[in-house]
């Protein structure tokens, strides 16, 4: 006989295999029906609006995004509620009580509660269901008693992999009928062309309490760069070829590295910073001579931050660059080439006045990306997320 192989729990599986929830079931018996009444929410100033949002760990910028957005609504007069889909397993042993306490931690006061979505008898409902991030979406598709549903999409997610089941799954969630508040113009029109999908936009905002200009001592010599190399879309190499090349030309000039807990193995020395508090993270903009972001899809939070702080940016000329802040934009936008890139921060090192200008444009511009008025805009988002519900609800009728 045969020796039997051990049977493995679902919640014993490796690992390395990471499979959203529930994403069997709604390929297999698709979504699950909305509830009726949305075109009675359209004309209600308090919605009931639940997030569901993948795990999470500190200086997640996409969480931060959302606990900014959730604070703004709640503002607004929204009850909002949060639920944890995990399927990493990073939260394993947590009660509900500790989520909500990390989560504040990490991302600051919310009112709404958080709690983990495991079976569909805890989920009380909502006029509007979020999904937060594409491994979120088949719950949000198989959940009851939503009259509506939308999709925060923070970037277009199928470009964080290579050729893989992921890539073709994020891709899928774009098609499910779930109306995409997109954090850029960009991205929204990304999302609509390629994909079908009905979609509106807002501007990421900054928070203004954590990152303005402070009374420090501003270095002629320092250079910021946001190195995190666990986001490839970062182009942290990109940058990395660019910062020693900078080095041979200016050995003088320090290098600070920032954004990442595990110290870089570079040709050339730099100094570590880590994952900094906001209120770290201002000083070290506000004392810095040019700060470096890269980003080959949606922008980062960082380059408005360090904008705030009159801190002049190097980025890319690439297209989501391009459309969000235009071809004039206060930020140096330089194509993805390491030689481009340093002679960009060189000149920024070298001309004082040109530093001056592009301090004094940013600021202006980061003055008018608040939280404030994203929210405002988020809330367009699910509106119109309760009238393509409403108009569906019609057309079946």
């Amino acid at each position: 006989m045969s020796p039997r192989l051990p049977r493995r729990r679902p919640d014993d599986q490796p690992r390395g295999i990471r499979l959203p929830p529930r994403m069997l079931e709604v390929l297999r018996d698709g979504a699950v029906e909305l509830a009726p009444g949305a075109d009675e929410r359209l004309d209600a100033g308090s919605l009931g609006v639940a997030l569901v949002i993948p795990q999470f760990r500190r200086g997640s910028g996409g969480h931060k995004t959302i606990a900014d957005l959730v604070r703004g609504l709640e503002a607004r007069g929204h009850h909002v509620m949060l639920w944890l889909v995990d399927e990493e397993h990073r939260h394993d042993g947590q009660s509900d009580r500790e989520l909500g306490r990390l989560f504040r931690e990490f991302f600051g006061p919310v009112e709404a509660p958080i709690a983990r979505l495991e079976d569909d008898q805890r989920f009380g409902g909502a006029d509007v269901l979020i999904a937060t991030g594409w491994q979120t979406v088949p719950s949000v598709l198989r959940l009851p008693r939503a009259r509506a549903r939308a999709y925060l999409v923070q970037d277009h997610e199928p470009e964080f992999y290579a050729t893989s089941i992921e890539r073709e799954w994020a891709a899928w969630t774009y098609r499910q009928g779930l109306h995409a508040i997109c954090a850029s113009p960009w991205l929204a029109g990304l999302v609509g062309e390629r994909y079908g999908a009905t979609t509106s936009s807002f501007d990421l905002g900054v928070d203004h309490a954590a990152y303005h200009p402070l009374p420090t001592h501003r270095r002629d010599d320092l250079v910021l760069f946001y190195a995190r190399p666990t986001t490839a879309r970062r182009a942290v190499p990109l940058g990395v070829l660019a910062l020693e090349e900078l080095h041979r030309r200016r050995p003088e000039v320090e290098i600070a590295f920032f954004g990442e807990a595990r110290q870089a193995r570079t040709s050339f020395p730099h100094r570590h910073l880590g994952v900094l508090p906001p209120d770290e993270l201002a000083h070290a903009y506000a004392s810095a001579t040019v700060g470096i972001v890269l980003s080959l899809t949606n922008p980062s939070l960082v380059p408005t931050e360090m904008l705030a702080c009159g801190l002049p940016v190097v980025d890319l000329a690439v297209p989501s660059m391009l459309e969000t802040f235009g071809a004039h934009a206060p930020l140096e936008l330089v194509e993805p080439h390491p030689v481009a890139l340093c002679e960009a921060v060189e000149r920024l090192l070298d001309d004082l006045a040109l530093r001056a200008d592009r301090a004094r444009a940013g600021m202006t511009l980061a003055d008018q990306r608040t939280w404030e008025h994203a929210a405002a805009q988020v809330e367009v988002g699910l509106y119109e997320a309760l009238r393509g519900a409403a108009s569906a609800a019609g057309a079946q009728a």
